[in-house]
């Protein structure tokens, strides 16, 4: 078991509800696009599938998708869905589990590599990755920047949703490189608002690619987004690939 904060049944069957924002058509295409461009004519694994936001369309377009979930009940929501000869998943953590076979393309979306709270998982991650591409795959992860720059000295919170139903900020431990999202979520229309926070190990572009290369892959572009956008200094999430080499 890794340090992963697990998904309780709770969350799992709200967490469809609470991100209809990135599950729609707008932001799911330029998404299923990138990845299975990347895939081409094999096998994609998708680290934390959870309830298959991405994996399962990803398989609609054709791409066979296997899974790793370390939630069984994050799992349960996404085997409503599909069915496991259709899309295979194993319960893991996605730094030490292994999947049978070989695959193209391993991608890790939504800053969920920042559920691995240590250094250590992070880059047993980047190891576990390129365990299972074949020569010449792809490892994907999608991870925003850490936004320290909003930080004035002496605050560490820094809001990332203020809405009528949800109210969202994050703060910071600088020396763990450890932030907990909060959130308050309006519970129907009677007033009533439900409190949750999740912890996270947050990581630099630069960073990440020395752990790609502790596992043997190689940097091969980064991006702002799923279209494609250059990753400048004032971007606030990137797209990273790197390779194994053939």
């Amino acid at each position: 078991m890794t340090s992963s904060e697990l998904w309780t049944r709770g969350t799992a069957e709200r967490y469809d509800a609470e991100t209809t924002e990135v599950s729609s058509d707008a932001v799911l295409g330029p998404t299923l696009a990138f990845l299975s461009e990347l895939a081409g004519d094999g096998r994609a694994l998708e680290f934390a599938i959870g309830t298959g936001r991405v994996g399962v369309p990803l398989r609609e377009r054709g791409v066979p998708v296997a899974g790793i979930e370390l939630s069984e009940h994050m799992a349960a929501v996404l085997r409503r869905k599909i069915d496991e000869d259709t899309l295979p998943v194993v319960i893991g953590d996605m730094a030490t589990t292994v999947v049978p076979g070989e695959f193209t393309l391993v991608y890790l979306v939504y800053n969920t590599i920042t559920n691995l709270l240590t250094q250590d998982e992070q880059v047993e991650c980047f190891r576990n990755a390129a365990r299972h591409l074949g020569p010449g795959g792809r490892f994907v992860i999608e991870l925003g920047v850490p936004p320290l720059r909003l930080l004035p000295p002496g605050q560490v919170a820094v809001p990332f949703d203020v809405s009528e139903r949800h109210l969202g900020f994050d703060t910071f431990d600088l020396v763990d490189q450890i932030l907990v999202s909060h959130h308050f979520t309006r519970d129907g229309d009677d007033g009533r608002f439900r409190r949750g926070n999740s912890r996270h190990r947050y990581a630099w572009p630069a960073e990440l690619d020395l752990m790609a290369r502790i596992a043997g892959l190689e940097w091969e572009r980064r991006v702002a987004d799923w279209d494609g956008t250059p990753f400048t200094q004032d971007s606030v999430k990137h797209i990273s690939v790197w390779r194994k080499p053939t």
